[in-house]
């Protein structure tokens, strides 16, 4: 049995959640219908609404339930793209090269397609965005903006963007902030009324519900332009026959995941600080964030001399689970664009391990895993050699 520690992935899905998803799928009916058993399963997709909208502090008419992650981005980068820049006055779109590529490969689609200008904020080497380059982008070009977005927490490297203070930034020249929060939701507090964010991109399986549920959020005083055109479902800009199962699923997951936010950080902060007091006892190590504010469950390193696709093989043959960054890339083995956004070469990047656990994380198996990943390291370091 596998020691399962790619939580950043994919969460395992929640039993209740499951249980409530099922009998969900039993319900019949379209929510747009207007008929009992279509009322019955709008009232199943209106109160998921109010769950979410209640778990990261928003109106229940600012979530627009989508896909997940990646159509939120597009949606919002796009749509926001789309309806400030009408009169070609507003080219310009502001983000770093450490976000997902949910938001780098829309940005690049609207560069390549839509005569967009980019701007990519620079890092530190520890992966903060460099806020003091926004400031004056945002001072020498503020009025050319059509948007920024640049995400809550990095889904490889866990560090934490202060969201509150890009949005501070960017309110002084009625600039939109959209954030990336996929990976922030029920692992560190989220507040979109409190953030002043335009638009926030969330998803439902990285808190244990099904993949395939996520929502947008987006400030009811804001208007964007669709990508998809249909019946005129959630706003008008999502248009399709709503997954009420799903939403749901997703729903449920997302409250739990916020009412243990406490009990998670503590749990797993335990865990991760173990591990790598363990790696660093591996020669030609590295913490690949030093001391930046963090994720409490993820855990990022590099090791001299291997590449990260043979270390994974190694140890996924001795059954740990565990990634070398983004599992969006088609399953194709890349050097991480997040570490070459920190500054680090081609080959430090392509040597990279993400660990990410959660609650149903134990001591036992973190142990496990600290006693497996140094001769896996020496054997990886054995084949790059040959």
């Amino acid at each position: 049995m596998s020691i399962y520690l790619d939580y950043a992935a994919t969460a395992p899905i929640r039993e209740d959640v499951l249980a409530s998803y099922l009998q969900s799928l039993r319900v019949v009916g379209n929510p747009s219908s207007i008929h009992g058993d279509g009322r019955g399963t709008r009232m199943l997709l209106e109160d998921a609404r109010d769950s979410i909208a209640s778990a990261v502090h928003c109106d229940r008419n600012e979530v627009i339930f989508t896909s997940g992650g990646t159509e939120s981005d597009n949606l919002a980068i796009k749509g926001l793209y789309w309806q400030r820049n009408q009169d070609a006055r507003r080219p310009l779109v502001v983000s770093a090269y450490t976000e997902h590529h949910g938001v780098i490969d829309p940005i690049e689609w609207l560069e390549k397609n839509e005569a967009a200008e980019v701007i990519w904020l620079p890092v530190s080497e520890s992966g903060v965005i460099d806020l003091d380059a926004l400031a004056e982008v945002l001072r020498a070009r503020g009025p050319e903006i059509a948007l920024i977005s640049l995400m809550w927490t990095n889904n490889e490297t866990g560090v934490i963007t202060d969201i509150n203070k890009v949005c501070e930034l960017a309110a002084g020249f009625g600039v939109p902030v959209h954030s990336d929060a996929v990976a922030a939701l029920g692992h560190v507090p989220v507040d979109f009324a409190g953030s002043g964010l335009t638009a926030m991109s969330i998803t439902g399986h990285k808190v244990g519900s099904p993949i395939g549920s996520g929502a947008l959020i987006l400030s009811r005083s804001s208007k964007i332009e669709s990508l998809i055109h249909g019946g005129g479902q959630e706003r008008g800009l999502r248009s399709g026959t709503m997954n009420y199962a799903g939403a749901t699923a997703f729903a449920r997951a997302a409250v739990q995941a916020v009412s243990e936010l406490e009990a998670f950080a503590s749990h797993t902060s335990v865990l991760i600080a173990g591990l790598k007091a363990a790696v660093a006892e591996i020669e030609g190590s590295r913490f690949s964030v030093g001391s930046a504010h963090c994720m409490p469950q993820t855990a990022h390193f590099t090791f001299d001399g291997l590449r990260s696709d043979t270390l994974l093989y190694l140890l996924d043959e001795q059954g740990f689970a565990v990634s070398a960054g983004s599992a969006c890339q088609a399953g194709v083995a890349r050097p991480s664009h997040v570490l070459i956004a920190m500054g680090r070469s081609q080959a430090e990047a392509s040597a990279c391990l993400r660990v990410t656990i959660g609650l149903g994380t134990t001591a036992a198996e973190i142990d496990a895993f600290a006693r497996a990943l140094g001769p896996a390291v020496e054997r990886a370091r054995a084949a790059s050699a040959v």
